[in-house]
């Protein structure tokens, strides 16, 4: 029996661009019609060239150069102490208004910028006996372990009141880590004339927009009187024995300011 016959095979279809017969080439991809060419790329740098392009790689080395014959100047710490900068960021401080009450309404927007976890922050609601801050709220608890602070200054643009900012005291040592969580008796800023010790009501017929507005210069008469009633030997009243008394630093601050104070013995001694 005789066997079927194979078809033959079809025939390829020719590419774009090959020769009949030939292999395919490769073409280049076709431009826009009409489309402007490239322009060729030329640095704004000024290109150096002589002597100058020559010493160019050494002339970084020119600001080293010129120090190695400065007067070399140390500064005799802690004998002699070296203002810093006035935007220098150094240790942290929770503000006042005007009256006495705290700007920190504890949103806690510090302590979710701060990129070390240094900050921990609990809020609490004011009441008509207890008005420590315009709003409805303030900080209960506010602690800053400066064991982990970078002083980066997050934290201070964060926070929506101004309650936060910082100083220009660089001097925190201490002899234990706990010594060194500032709570928020710590970081309180110190009382000024004209306010009084929180809590006492806001002043009369404002909100909290008019305290964030700068609104509010001072306390009241009526915020007088109530803190008379309610602690009648509050030293910030008129006629209290005044600020000096009513500014209690905080244990950790005040243990700070005393190694720092004997360090500053120690070096003037030396």
């Amino acid at each position: 029996m005789a066997e079927p016959r194979k078809k033959p095979p079809a025939p390829r279809p020719q590419q774009a661009g090959a020769p009949a017969g030939g292999k395919a080439v490769a073409r280049k991809p076709a431009s826009e019609v009409g489309a402007p060419a490239a322009p060729q790329y030329e640095s704004l740098i000024p290109q150096s060239s002589g002597l100058r392009a020559l010493l160019a790689p050494v002339g970084g080395f020119g600001v080293t150069l010129s120090n190695m014959f400065r007067k070399t100047v140390t500064e005799q710490y802690p004998r002699e102490t070296v203002p810093t900068k006035p935007r220098y960021h150094g240790r942290h401080q929770l503000n006042r208004y005007a009256d006495g009450l705290e700007k920190c309404i504890g949103c806690e927007l510090c302590a979710w910028a701060c990129p070390a976890d240094a900050i921990y922050v609990e809020a609490g609601d004011n009441t008509p006996d207890e008005q420590y801050s315009p709003g409805e709220r303030y900080g209960r608890v506010y602690q800053i372990n400066y064991l982990r602070c970078i002083f980066c200054g997050l934290c201070i643009e964060a926070c929506p009141t101004r309650a936060l900012t910082m100083t220009n005291d660089y001097e925190l040592a201490g002899p234990t880590r706990a010594g060194m969580i500032y709570e928020k008796q710590d970081l309180l800023a110190p009382l000024r004339d004209g306010m009084l010790a929180a809590p006492h009501p806001m002043a009369e017929g404002t909100t909290d927009t008019d305290y964030y507005r700068g609104e509010v210069t001072g306390a009241t008469q009526e915020q007088q009187d109530w803190v008379r009633e309610q602690r009648p030997d509050d030293p910030t009243l008129p006629e209290g024995p005044g600020l000096t008394p009513a500014e209690q630093v905080g244990p950790t601050a005040a243990a700070m300011a005393a190694n720092v104070a004997a360090a500053h013995r120690q070096g003037g001694a030396r």
